[in-house]
């Protein structure tokens, strides 16, 4: 280059900033999941006051919760080819409207068949473009050396927003009723999603001229991440298509491992607070438990991500699903001694080891699927996670009924969360693409 030669000009003005824009992307997707995952997770505290107006079943009431992660299964292959075609942008911002228009509409329900609709299909459905499975699809490509570790953090935030959300929608809740905290969610949406998305987000780094953290320029282009951790490099050069990689038994295989796993979260999930205060905790505390499950997810979530950079997906996979098992184990043993001690172990059980899932969601599949097509596969993928995931309250509340107890559904998901650890070790990402600690060795 002489001397006058104009160096190249940045493809955007965004690209001119003082940090990384990808911690921008994860900072937006910190306060999304915050607000929009703890949207359908409040489910959890609206659910002793709507069962106590109502005086309906538990089975037919936490049905609402299944419905909409049914809908949820039945959208979420559709979201993926959304995600590929028009990006995040365009994408996450639906699901705020959806879920602030379900909140709002659900202060109107009097029969099962409304909720089914407003808080089930609408909250709990809308909510999907917003959580776990809706970040998926693009954080990844944001990051490739320490993937585990960024996407913890932009997760952690549901953890943030529990602990902050959960005790002021409870005293909401017990103050002026449980409509006017669906209220309250609804603005959060209307205020700090929606814009939020709007504005900040973006799809690839290659969007506004930059590369994947770890990547290089030609990463960016293809959406591919770096190739110096590749262990099998015909599978990861693979053009991969729905089609294509439906056709592997390593799809399958993560398929089982995100249907069972997920059983186990969210069945725990949707019943712990009723069960708490079935065994004789004030409303308030086991509201509180609830928020401390997320608020031990921050560190589980980042610390288990982190970890999984360094010892590979598979183990950290399995130290999570051991989190949910002994979570299980607890729940049990607060039959015969109900007390603050088992009900903290639980909740710790919970979200320093069980959460750290969350932060391998996304990970797995693009370490398996990478490419241009890679959210349309995750979308497939995630609709065996979505199954587990509305099949779980649902199974937990129908044995209930059936039986006076929840014994049986909570060891039904303490083996279900095995079978899990054992799917994702036969999926082996790890003879795919090393991750980053286990480069080299």
């Amino acid at each position: 280059m002489t001397e006058n030669a104009t160096p190249p000009r940045p493809t955007s003005r965004l690209a001119r900033l003082p940090f990384f824009y990808g911690w921008v992307v994860i900072g937006v997707a910190f306060v999304t999941m915050g607000i929009g995952v703890n949207t359908r997770t409040a489910f959890s505290l609206l659910y002793p006051p709507i069962l106590d107006e109502f005086g309906w079943e538990r089975g037919e009431t936490a049905a609402i919760f299944t419905i909409g992660f049914v809908v949820t299964a039945a959208i979420t292959p559709f979201i993926g080819v959304l995600m590929d075609r028009f990006g995040p942008r365009m994408v996450l911002p639906i699901g705020g409207v959806l879920s602030a228009a379900g909140m709002g509409l659900t202060t109107l329900a009097t029969t099962p068949l409304h909720f089914y609709l407003t808080l089930g299909a609408l909250v709990v459905g809308g909510s999907v473009f917003m959580s776990y499975i809706g970040h998926s699809m693009f954080l990844p490509n944001w990051f490739t050396k320490k993937r585990g570790l960024a996407i913890g953090i932009a997760f952690s935030g549901v953890g943030v927003g529990s602990i902050i959300l959960f005790p002021w929608l409870q005293h909401l809740i017990d103050e002026v009723g449980w409509r006017a905290a669906c209220l309250a969610i609804m603005g959060l949406l209307i205020v700090l999603v929606l814009p939020l998305n709007l504005v900040l987000i973006r799809g690839f780094p290659r969007d506004i001229g930059l590369t994947p953290a770890g990547g290089t320029p030609a990463d960016a282009a293809s959406g591919a991440g770096a190739v110096d951790n590749v262990v099998d490099r015909e599978w990861a050069e693979t053009d991969w298509t729905l089609a294509r990689a439906a056709a592997t038994g390593r799809f399958w295989w993560v398929s089982l491992a995100f249907l069972t796993g997920l059983f186990a979260w969210y069945a725990v999930q949707v019943h712990q607070t009723k069960y708490l205060v079935d065994m004789g905790f004030d409303p308030a505390e086991a509201a509180l438990a609830l928020g401390l499950v997320g608020l031990t997810g921050i560190v589980g979530q980042i610390g288990l991500g982190h970890l999984s950079d360094r010892i590979g997906r598979e183990w950290v996979w399995t130290i999570s699903l051991v989190g949910f098992a002994a979570c299980y184990l607890l729940l049990l043993a607060l039959k015969s001694n109900p007390s603050p001690v088992v009900m903290y172990a639980m909740v710790a059980s919970q979200g320093l080891l069980g959460y750290g899932l969350a932060s391998l969601y996304g990970p797995i599949p693009a370490e398996l699927f990478q490419g241009r097509k890679f959210a349309t596969i995750l979308g497939a993928l995630s609709f065996a996670a979505t199954l587990g995931a509305a099949g779980g309250p649902w199974v937990l509340g129908e044995i209930h009924d059936r039986t006076g107890s929840y014994d049986l559904g909570f060891w039904l998901a303490l083996a279900l969360a095995l079978v899990s650890i054992l799917a994702i070790w036969m999926a082996a990402p790890r003879k795919v693409r090393a991750v980053a600690g286990r480069v080299g060795k």
